[in-house]
C-alpha cells in the first residue's frame, strides 16, 4: 500500500502535540492545588499515560476499532487484527494507532484534577487503567469506531464528547463518591476557598494546552492531502479544512476567555484570573466537536456560551452540589464537552459531510442525533464509573486517611518531603481544617504521656514570657484555635525546615540515603503576660499531641522588656490593646 508522507507526518505531529498535553495538564493541576501534593499530581499525570498506553494496545484499541458492530468492537489482544477499514487513507497503521493512544490518555488524565489531594494512589492507578481498558473504548467505538452513533450520523470531530465529556463525567462521579477535601466546607455546608499554590504554573499549563489543541483538533483531519466538501457544496482541500479548524479553535478559546473575564468582572467586581484560565479551556473543549463544520461566527458564539457556562457550572458544582473539584474539571470538560457536542446540531454549516445545524437551515435532525448521543454516553460512563468507584471505595479504599491528607500526599504516598526542595512553602498550605472538623491522634493517649513540668523563675509582677513552638504544619489550625480559646490572640508564624536529633525518617534519592531529612515545620512565637504560661503549654501540647516522633518542641524564655513602637508603652502595657 502506498502511504502519503504528508498525511503521515501530519498525523504524527498531531499525536506529538496531543501527547504534550499531558505536560499542560500536569502543571495546570499542580498549580491549582497545594504544594504538598504537587509530586502526587506529577506522578498521576505520568502514570495516566504510562498505564494507559500498554492497556490500550493490549485490549482497548481492539474494543474501539475491532469491528463495525453497533455496540462493541471486539477482543483483539495486542492489536494484531486488520484495521485497514478504519485507518485513514495514506496513513500507516501505527501512525493512526499512536494518534488514538494519546487521545485515550487525555480522557483518563482529566479525572486527576477533580479528585486531587485526597485520592489513594493505588486506587487511582486502577481506575485510570479501567478508563483506558473499557470505558473510553466502548463509547469511542460508538462514536469513531463504526458503532451505532456514527451510523446515525452523530458528529464529534475531535472529542468534545468522546474524550472530554467522558473524562469530565468520570471526574464528576469520582469527586462525588470521594467526598470533599478536609476543610473545604464548614459545618453549615458553606464552601471555603482552598487556593492553588502557583497561579503562574497554572497559566503556563493553559498556554501549553492551547498550543497543543491545534494538534488535538487540527491533527484530527488526519490528512493534508485530498478533498472534502465545503458548506456551499463545492470541494475544498484538506489543507483548507485544517486552516479552518485552526482558526475556529483559536477563535472559540479567545472569545471564551474574554467572556469569562467580563462575566467574572461583573459577578465578582474583579476579573478573576483562575476562572479566566478555565474559560480558555472551556472554549477549547466546546469547539472541539464542531470545529470542522462551523464558521467563525459559530465559533465566536460557542466561545460566549462556554465563557459563561464554565463559571456557572463551577459555582453550581461547588456551592449547590457540594462536590469538591479543585481544578474545575467538571465545569470545563463535562459541561462544555456536553454543550459543545450539542452545538454541532445548532451551528454546523453542513461542510465536511456533517448535517446542517438548526440555525443554518438543517432543522432538528442533527440536533436530535447529538442530544441522543450525549445522553447515552453520559449513561454509559455514569453507570460504569459509579460501579468502579464504589467497588474501589469498599475494597482497597478510594481515599487516603485523614492524617495523610493533612500531611500531604507527597510525603505519605511517595516518600517525598517536598516537590520544591529549597523553596519556601505556600502559606495557604497551613490552613487545612477548621475548628474541630478533624481529630488525628497517635496510638498513645494524652493521659499516658509524661506530664509537663513548667520551671520558671520566682514570680514577679506582670512577668513577660516568650513561648516558641516548633510543630507540624498540619497542626497549625488546631494550635491557633487552642491559643485563641485561652485568650492568646497575638502570634508570629514562620515556615521552616528542620528535624530533631533523630534526623527524621529515612529518605532516599535514586536509591541513596539522604544524610539528613529536613521536614517542613511551623515556628510559632507568642509573647504572653496576662495568660499563665502553664496554660499556654498545656493547651499547645493537647493541640499538637499524637504520641509519635515529630510532635514538636515548646521553648519558654523570659523577656526583659517590650516596647510598643507606636505609643512608646513598655512592659505589660505594651502587650495590651490593638495589635500593631
Amino acid at each position: 500500500m502506498d502511504f502519503s508522507a504528508v498525511n503521515t507526518v501530519w498525523v504524527l505531529v498531531g499525536a506529538a502535540l496531543v501527547f504534550f498535553m499531558q505536560a499542560g495538564f500536569c502543571i495546570l493541576e499542580s498549580g491549582l492545588t497545594r504544594a504538598k501534593n504537587a509530586g502526587n499530581i506529577i506522578m498521576k499525570n505520568l502514570m495516566d499515560f504510562c498505564i494507559g498506553t500498554p492497556i490500550f494496545w493490549i485490549i482497548g484499541f481492539g474494543i474501539m476499532f475491532g469491528s463495525s458492530s453497533a455496540i462493541f468492537g471486539g477482543i483483539d489482544l495486542f492489536t494484531r487484527g486488520d484495521y485497514s477499514a478504519v485507518t485513514p487513507d495514506g496513513v500507516p497503521f501505527y501512525a493512526f494507532f499512536i494518534f488514538q493512544t494519546v487521545f485515550c490518555a487525555t480522557s483518563a488524565t482529566i479525572v486527576s484534577g477533580a479528585m486531587a489531594e485526597r485520592t489513594d494512589f493505588k486506587a487511582y492507578c486502577i481506575y485510570s487503567a479501567i478508563i483506558s481498558l473499557i470505558v473510553y473504548p466502548v463509547s469511542g467505538h460508538w462514536i469513531w469506531g463504526g458503532g451505532w452513533l456514527s451510523e446515525l450520523g452523530f458528529h464529534d470531530f475531535a472529542g468534545s464528547c468522546a474524550v472530554h465529556m467522558v473524562g469530565g463525567m468520570a471526574a464528576l462521579i469520582g469527586a462525588a463518591v470521594l467526598g470533599p477535601r478536609i476543610g473545604k466546607y464548614d459545618k453549615n455546608g458553606k464552601p471555603r476557598a482552598i487556593l492553588g499554590h502557583n497561579l503562574t504554573m497554572a497559566a503556563l499549563g493553559v498556554f501549553i494546552l492551547w498550543f497543543c489543541w491545534f494538534g488535538f483538533n487540527g491533527g484530527s483531519t488526519v490528512a493534508m492531502e485530498g478533498l472534502t466538501n465545503a458548506a456551499d457544496g463545492s470541494e475544498m482541500t484538506m489543507g483548507a479544512l485544517a486552516g479552518s479548524v485552526f482558526s475556529t479553535t483559536n477563535m472559540a478559546a479567545a472569545v471564551a476567555t474574554v467572556t469569562t473575564m467580563l462575566f467574572t468582572w461583573i459577578r465578582y467586581k474583579k476579573p478573576d484570573v483562575s476562572m479566566s484560565l478555565n474559560g480558555t479551556l472551556a472554549g477549547l473543549v466546546m469547539v472541539t466537536a464542531s470545529t470542522d463544520c462551523i464558521d467563525m461566527y459559530g465559533a465566536a458564539i460557542e466561545g460566549i456560551i462556554a465563557g459563561i457556562a464554565v463559571v456557572l457550572v463551577i459555582e453550581f458544582i461547588d456551592k449547590v452540589c457540594k462536590v469538591d473539584d479543585p481544578v474545575g474539571a467538571v465545569g470545563v470538560h463535562f459541561a462544555n464537552g456536553l454543550l459543545g457536542t450539542i452545538c454541532v446540531g445548532l451551528f454546523s454549516t453542513g461542510q465536511n459531510g456533517v448535517g446542517a445545524g438548526l440555525f443554518y437551515g438543517g432543522g432538528f435532525k442533527q440536533l436530535g442525533i447529538q442530544l441522543l448521543g450525549v445522553v447515552t454516553v453520559c449513561a454509559w460512563v455514569g453507570v460504569t464509573m459509579i460501579i468502579v468507584f464504589e467497588v474501589l471505595k469498599h475494597t482497597i479504599g478510594l481515599r487516603v486517611p485523614a492524617d495523610i491528607e493533612i500531611k500531604g500526599l507527597d510525603y505519605a504516598e511517595h516518600g517525598l518531603a517536598s516537590a520544591y526542595s529549597g523553596f519556601e512553602f505556600a502559606a495557604n498550605d497551613l490552613t487545612i481544617a477548621s475548628d474541630d472538623e478533624i481529630e488525628v491522634f497517635g496510638s498513645e493517649k494524652m493521659e499516658n504521656a509524661v506530664p509537663a513540668v513548667v520551671k520558671t523563675s520566682p514570680e514577679k509582677e506582670n512577668k513577660i514570657t516568650k513561648v516558641e513552638i516548633l510543630a507540624k504544619q498540619s497542626k497549625f489550625e488546631k494550635l491557633k484555635k487552642a491559643m485563641n480559646d485561652i485568650g492568646v490572640t497575638g502570634m508570629t508564624v514562620t515556615q521552616v525546615l528542620g528535624c530533631g536529633t533523630q534526623k527524621g525518617a529515612p529518605e532516599y534519592y535514586r536509591g541513596v540515603e539522604v544524610d539528613m531529612q529536613l521536614l517542613p515545620k511551623i515556628q510559632v512565637e507568642m509573647v504572653v503576660s496576662k495568660v499563665p504560661v502553664a496554660d499556654v503549654i498545656d493547651a499547645a501540647r493537647k493541640a499538637l499531641y499524637t504520641g509519635h516522633i515529630g510532635d514538636g518542641k515548646i521553648f519558654v524564655y523570659d523577656v526583659e522588656d517590650v516596647v510598643k513602637v507606636r505609643t512608646g508603652e513598655t512592659g505589660y502595657d505594651a502587650l495590651q490593646g490593638a495589635d500593631d
